[in-house]
């Protein structure tokens, strides 16, 4: 697959990317602190993390997250249904969609169906990340009927991938787009990575995690400047040095935050390096706090 941003942070001179990072976190959790507040804006004086748009630092604080865990908690004494609601939530990944939506219908297609196109905003699902086609039984299924016609009959399935996987959010996710053919395979990842949450036996917290194409680059240098042989090993040195340079911070990271926070700093260092630009979504305007 083509990586977009490959070339991102070349030319770029990175002192100390483990510090950078670990300054990064902290900066954006105290914006998130004093935003939740109340606290009028600027929450910064730094100019990047003023105009542009980031997740927080820690996942579960962003609202799309928040919503996946609202709708699939009343599940979560059942691995079936929880699996299920995960994959249906990482495949709609709209808040607005899971806050109306009980999961007590999902498998009942028809009323499904009716929901999605009746009674919210469209469209239906978010485009923050592509849910691209998948395969099944020589049939190609896109994203409405993958998660209304398709999901319902694969609980079995995928839960047979999750259990054989070891706890393995790597080998679950290849297990599963090995029939599944899809060319992006991040909703399976974020599905069963999102198990943890609920159930850590099922899929371990400290898994690796596949490294995604917005993370390479900054994961790279971390890997660099640490004399790792690769990113697994460099997240799980990283979750250890958390404790000497952020020893305060709220909770130990896992590697899946690695992961998903050295996104974000190839975010931010692709501002800084004059490759991404303040234009359009990427332009961040503060609207008050969270609610």
């Amino acid at each position: 697959m083509n990586n977009p941003y490959e070339k991102a942070l070349d030319g770029l001179s990175i002192e100390d990317p483990v510090k950078s990072f670990f300054d990064w976190c902290i900066e954006r959790e105290n914006i998130r602190v004093k935003r939740e507040k109340g606290i009028p804006a600027p929450w910064t004086d730094d100019p990047i993390f003023q105009k542009g748009r980031f997740l927080n630092t820690f996942r579960e604080d962003d609202r799309g997250s928040k919503a996946v865990q609202r709708f699939c908690a009343p599940l979560k004494d059942s691995l079936p249904d929880l699996v299920h609601a995960l994959f249906f939530a990482r495949w709609c990944n709209k808040d607005t969609t899971l806050d109306l939506l009980d999961p007590s219908i999902l498998k009942q297609t028809k009323n499904l169906k009716e929901f999605l196109l009746n009674s919210v905003s469209q469209p239906w699902c978010s485009a923050v990340y592509p849910v691209v086609s998948m395969h099944w039984e020589g049939k190609v299924y896109e994203r409405f009927e993958a998660c209304t016609d398709l999901l319902p009959a694969l609980v079995d399935f995928l839960v047979k991938c999750i259990k054989a996987s070891d706890g393995n959010v790597v080998t679950a996710t290849e297990m599963i787009n090995n029939k599944f053919g899809m060319s992006n395979d991040f909703p399976i990842f974020m599905a069963v990575i999102d198990i943890s949450w609920f159930d850590p036996e099922t899929i371990k917290p400290d898994t690796p995690v596949p490294s995604g194409i917005g993370a390479i680059p900054y994961l790279d240098r971390l890997q660099d400047h640490l004399g790792l042989e690769d990113h697994h090993a460099t997240a799980l040195k990283m979750v250890e040095l958390q404790a000497q340079y952020w020893p305060n911070s709220p909770r130990k990271f896992t590697p899946v935050d690695i992961e998903y926070l050295s996104c974000e700093c190839r975010k931010y260092f692709s501002y800084v390096n004059g490759t991404k630009k303040f234009e359009g979504k990427n332009v961040f305007t503060p609207k008050g706090n969270f609610n």
